[in-house]
């Protein structure tokens, strides 16, 4: 029994903006305040901002990519040790830390739960087995299904009954949360020679369209009632110009729930010459007028960053761009994946643009309930750049200083120079905690109502908004601290979030004889055990 006393609480989702008030927990739960509180264990908060813990609601930290990323990277690990503690092993890694590491960073900067953004099916007992080992903090991932053979084939035969049990059964059988595409149709395309998929291209071998498959796993996602919309990587992805192809997917799905992610990446106008610019007002214009999309934004932060990716076709044109070195990888049946090395610079016009670009977006998109903060981690930046973000958001003053270094060319690409929006500490609550949570709808969590979860982070108000966020006072994981002062001072798991999908226990039983002929792997031992995910939550359809 904890009562969290004398702080100011910010908890956009049950109208509380700095009220001075106390918080009672028990058993992990936000409770009722008890008629007498004498004998509970007090935390005392005066002077401190009391708000839910944050959630990242779009990362790449544990599965198959990742660990590539790690082995591919080395000089990633060097200058980045940490040291092992009294409840934590050692680790290293700055853009691509060690499992271990990630929670723990995580924890540290208040946040306490984060989803992985894709994860092929086949793939997922490894995914497990990392979350499994993934310190202090929910989790859950989104299943990769854009490029599925099976999906394709349902698409092509119109079997939308057939495609709603899949894709159900699909879920269950990765242990997974939501339904992800990742450029749909063209991991497959690519595979098939195409190097260049839209939105209406038919795509071998069963000739469907990205738009065709994206209006039948919304239709799907929404037959299943999934708490979480569609989780959505447009196609056409880092291209000058590409922001006609977001709007035109985005207008595809007008009127269903959706959620684009990292669409800075997707948000580019394109000169006169082919070259680089802005496409953010137009994206934001149409965001602003169709409350049924919720969006991420994938800022790019200027320095290193490691690019991993289901969008295959991605990776070989960056390896082709950097001469880095990379790897990409055939997923039978299901998808891709790569990873390549990279550093946004200051001094490179095109990823100016981009930072500008990203910052564009999370200003002109005026409801903060829809537009939440992320780096994509790590393809834009480590997501520990989350608190440099969130400054650049707050303080115009600092965000025209960093302007005002790049290229005056990148200013003239871009209308950044003339936003003076400021964040509050209430949007920035809202845009990281309660906007995520509505959106995955996750009941209980991004608030401090009663029934909540007890994951709360406690700031130290300064002048320092980027410490501010970097190093909160407490952090606290179902009512037990788990850190203080930016730092991790406890262990343990956190639970592992998955779709109550009913009624989608096994494979169709048309297509068994498909499985069993191309899969590499029998299908009684495709589905994760259970005892793969031994601390879980079960969040309800419907």
């Amino acid at each position: 029994m904890l009562k969290i006393a004398n702080g100011r609480v910010y908890d956009p989702a049950n109208g509380l903006e700095g009220v001075l008030k106390d918080v009672f927990v028990e058993r992990g739960r936000v409770v009722e305040p008890p008629p007498q509180s004498d004998e509970w264990e007090v935390l005392d908060a005066a002077g401190l901002y009391v708000t839910p813990g944050a959630i990242d609601i779009h990362t790449h930290i544990a599965g198959p990519k990742v660990t590539s990323g790690r082995i591919l990277r080395p000089e990633d690990h060097y200058g980045h040790p940490v040291p092992r503690t009294g409840f934590s092993r050692s680790g290293t890694g700055h853009t691509i830390p060690t499992i271990s590491v990630t929670g723990n960073r995580y924890a540290a900067m208040g946040y306490t739960t984060v989803f992985e953004a894709s994860i092929a099916p086949l793939k997922a007992r490894h995914l497990h087995e990392e979350f499994h080992d993934l310190p202090l903090v929910d989790k859950g991932c989104y299943v990769l299904m854009g490029n599925n053979y099976f999906v394709m084939k349902g698409v092509a035969q119109g079997q939308k009954a057939l495609l709603q049990e899949y894709t159900g059964w699909l879920l269950q059988a990765a242990g997974g949360y939501a339904i992800k595409v990742v450029n749909p149709g063209g991991v497959e395309g690519w595979k098939w020679n195409s190097e260049k998929v839209q939105l209406d291209t038919p795509v071998p071998p069963f000739n469907v369209t990205p738009r065709q498959i994206l209006l039948a796993l919304a239709e799907a996602n929404e037959g299943l009632g999934l708490p979480h919309a569609l989780h959505v990587h447009a196609n056409d992805i880092g291209r000058a110009g590409n922001c006609t192809t977001l709007l035109e997917t985005m207008k595809a799905l007008e009127g269903r729930r959706a959620h684009f992610t990292h669409i800075q990446f997707h948000s580019y106008g394109i000169t006169k010459k082919g070259g680089f610019r802005s496409g953010a007002e137009p994206i934001a214009g149409f965001l602003n007028e169709h409350p049924e999309f919720t969006v991420d934004v994938g800022q790019v932060m200027f320095g290193p960053a490691t690019a991993m990716t289901a969008d295959s076709p991605l990776q070989f044109r960056l390896r082709g761009l950097t001469g880095n070195k990379w790897s990409n990888a055939d997923v039978e049946m299901e998808s891709g994946s790569g990873v390549v090395p990279l550093v946004y610079r200051r001094n490179n016009l095109v990823n100016a643009v981009q930072w500008a670009t990203g910052l564009e977006l999370l200003l002109l998109i005026g409801d903060p309930w829809r537009v939440f903060i992320t780096t994509d981690h790590p393809n834009g930046g480590p997501f520990t750049c989350y608190p440099r973000v969130i400054r650049l958001l707050m303080e115009p003053g600092f965000r025209r200083e960093v302007l005002e270094g790049l290229s005056p060319r990148a200013r003239r690409l871009t209308s950044l120079a003339s936003l003076d929006r400021a964040y509050t500490f209430q949007e920035v609550i809202i845009a990281t905690r309660a906007g995520p949570a509505r959106a995955l709808g996750l009941a209980t969590k991004g608030h401090l109502g009663v029934g909540a979860d007890a994951d709360v982070t406690i700031y130290r108000p300064q002048g320092d908004v980027e410490e501010m966020f970097q190093r909160p006072a407490y952090v606290l994981k179902g009512g037990q601290v788990v850190a203080r002062e930016g730092e991790a001072v406890a262990g343990g798991e956190g639970r592992t979030l998955l779709a109550g999908v009913n009624g989608c226990e096994r494979l169709p039983g048309s297509l068994r004889a498909e499985f069993e002929a191309y899969y590499s792997v029998r299908l009684d031992n495709y589905p994760v055990e259970p005892e793969y995910i031994p601390c879980r939550e079960v969040i309800a359809c419907g």
